[in-house]
């Protein structure tokens, strides 16, 4: 897909399930930025931390062709 088409239509993140413009990558789903910047900020003992495992077990890797 264009970059410019995908920026102004903006894309569904795998965390808060929200249409956000602004993210990264990882393998073949999308995370905003502000779901990022949330988790990297987020200690293992607070109850958030075991959601987002859970929503970052939806990505799926990319099956390698040999």
């Amino acid at each position: 897909m264009n970059q410019s088409i995908r920026s102004s239509v903006g894309e569904t993140c795998i965390i808060c399930e929200e249409i956000k413009y602004r993210g990264l990558h990882l393998y073949t789903e999308f995370i905003c930025l502000d779901c990022e910047k949330d988790m990297l900020n987020t200690s293992t003992d607070d109850p958030k931390y075991k959601y987002y495992v859970q929503q970052l077990r939806k990505i799926s890797l990319p099956k390698m062709y040999s």
